[in-house]
């Protein structure tokens, strides 16, 4: 397929730590339009790396760890980043809205 999907992959609510999934071949383009990385740098594979979603104004949504698992060799097949954020509705909505805002399109 040729889109790239996101999704709250956690139930809602019910934990501290929440994840936001990304997966298709734009995952790391949306992810370097909200991702901010306090040290700079790129994102090696299978590494968690700790930094901000920012919104389009500039605001700080959440502090995430994001770790990218690339293709061929991740659950779908295809480009996947998982943003792990904090927990609850609100930031977990939030992250997505800007992750949508970014390229992305919400999963079915």
């Amino acid at each position: 397929m040729d889109d790239t999907i996101a999704a709250i992959a956690s139930p809602p609510g019910q934990g501290a730590v929440a994840l936001v999934r990304i997966s298709g071949p734009g995952a790391l383009g949306v992810v370097e339009e909200v991702f901010r990385r306090p040290r700079g740098g790129g994102l090696a594979p299978r590494v968690q790396t700790f930094g901000e979603v920012v919104g389009a104004d500039g605001e700080v949504v959440d502090s995430v760890l994001l770790t990218h698992f690339p293709a061929p060799a991740s659950y779908t097949g295809e480009d996947v980043v998982e943003i792990g954020c904090h927990g609850g509705r609100l930031v977990t909505s939030k992250i997505l809205e800007t992750v949508l805002s970014a390229g992305a399109r919400a999963a079915e």
